[in-house]
């Protein structure tokens, strides 16, 4: 597991404020903190330390965090902080502008300069929920007077780099039970590398990242590609390169460079095999046929599915159906191999 689950619940009614106040004073730079709701304040936070960068996942009741100049002068961490916003909407006043963020959103602060984020509806009772990501200025191949141009702005998390940084940031949130902490420091170096990768796109400064920064960002477009086109039977490795304008042996080498020596062909089998297998489980889906299933995968040849699928679980695709419908307390966990 990564990370601590921390909650205002587990604290008595009287002090969760002041908890959640002193806890978030810790994990960002020193600000001030109000809300409405501080008499019986709820929110709970994952604090995930992930080697060169702190993500959190966190939901709260609105609020509103100021940090002022006299706060900067006395304390400076040097870092940035970004912010995925998904349930909600946040007012941010910072380096000059004055601007609104919705779910999808995301948006950077310099602990350098004064900001005041206020939850929308200040005065409402629905929560705020998001993905806060805390690193230094120093491990950001951006020049800071570049970053300037981006502080306070509405980036998209919905679209391209965005999109695959936002998947990932909830995707931590959601696994981080799973995950082990010895996968902290890689995963958190491949959360820096898209962050690098989005703010150098928005500034148009790709040239300034570095090689390995470029190819990882690119292995995770190439990965959501694959993704995204796993029911094409057709999809295979000179597709993706076609799709991404690189030669057929870059496309391997740096996909085995990201992925543990994982090759692009094992990788698309494993996501379609566990893709079936998820659907496998769905007591929505036990009339459907098992070829059916196997098709919408893109694995057409029911022989070679049921081969593949046996080699992966230890049981053909039909007994592993009917043993994990039959009952949830002994529903199969999953086997494959990498």
């Amino acid at each position: 597991m990564i990370g601590t689950l921390i909650q205002t619940e587990d604290v008595p009614m009287a002090d969760r404020f002041e908890f959640w106040r002193d806890l978030v004073g810790q994990t960002r730079s020193p600000h001030d903190m109000s809300s409405v709701h501080a008499t019986d304040f709820r929110a709970e936070l994952r604090l995930m330390d992930m080697g060169p960068l702190n993500v959190w996942p966190t939901s709260f009741q609105p609020s509103r965090f100021r940090r002022g100049s006299q706060q900067v002068r006395r304390s400076d961490p040097e870092t940035y902080h970004l912010t995925l916003l998904l349930e909600g909407g946040l007012g941010l006043d910072h380096a000059g502008r004055n601007t609104v963020h919705g779910p999808g959103d995301l948006h950077v602060v310099d602990s350098s300069r004064p900001y005041d984020l206020r939850s929308d509806g200040h005065g409402q009772s629905q929560a705020v929920r998001g993905v806060g990501v805390d690193f230094p200025k120093a491990l950001l191949p951006v020049p800071p007077d570049r970053m300037r141009e981006l502080l306070g702005r509405p980036l998209s998390g919905r679209e391209g780099t965005g999109a695959l940084l936002s998947d990932l940031l909830v995707g931590l949130g959601r696994r981080a039970e799973t995950l082990r902490p010895s996968d902290a420091p890689r995963l958190g170096a491949v959360v820096l590398d898209l962050v690098s990768a989005l703010f150098a796109q928005e500034l148009e400064t790709e040239a300034a990242l570095s090689l390995e920064t470029r190819q990882h960002a690119l292995v995770e477009h190439i990965r959501l590609f694959i993704r995204q086109n796993l029911h094409d039977p057709e999809l295979a490795p000179p597709m993706i390169a076609a799709a991404h304008h690189i030669s057929l042996s870059y496309l391997h080498r740096i996909f085995q460079q990201s992925c543990q020596g994982e090759t692009v062909a094992a990788w698309i089998r494993r996501q379609r095999l566990e893709g079936a297998r998820r659907d496998l489980t769905q007591r929505a889906l036990h009339g459907t046929p098992i070829h059916a299933v196997a098709a919408r995968w893109g694995l057409p040849r029911a022989s070679g599915f049921t081969r593949a699928f046996r080699a992966a679980y230890g049981l053909s695709p039909r007994e592993y159906q009917l043993q994990a419908l039959s009952s949830p307390a002994e529903k199969p966990e999953p086997t494959l191999a990498r």
